[in-house]
């Protein structure tokens, strides 16, 4: 393996990990959904940086073409993204079947008269006076 070859794993394991702390400090990715990713992340620099060790896993699990491997943990990873989304999701709609149910039933008192109607939402910024 040429030394341009052997650079280019880490420096993209390095980018991948970079991109994802960026997205942390941006507050485009919570931390709690980070986590596989990094993982990832750190799993590609160190077998980037030590191929012999993707050999020896998978020599010891059996996998003749190290690189099935690899392919084998990246669809690990995002079957583990995926399930964790769907779960969140899962959560999510129910919050917002309940909050849909409650305002239908503040509706409903409104119209009956057994319930002030709310106020009117202040715009930010927007004095009152």
């Amino acid at each position: 393996m040429s030394l341009v070859t052997y650079l280019i794993g880490p420096i993209l394991a390095c980018i991948l990990l970079a991109l994802i702390v960026m997205a942390l400090l941006r507050k485009r990715l919570r931390e709690r959904h980070a986590g596989w990713w990094l993982i990832g992340g750190f799993v590609a620099l160190v077998v980037s940086l030590f191929p012999q060790i993707l050999v020896a896993v998978s020599s010891a699990l059996g996998i003749v073409v190290p690189l099935n491997l690899v392919f084998l943990f990246a669809t690990a990873v995002v079957f583990l993204v995926s399930l964790q989304h769907s779960a969140e999701l899962t959560k999510l709609e129910e919050r917002v079947r309940t909050l849909a149910e409650q305002v239908t039933r503040h509706e409903m008192l409104v119209q009956d008269g057994r319930m002030a109607p709310p106020a009117p939402p202040v715009e930010p910024g927007r004095d009152t006076d």
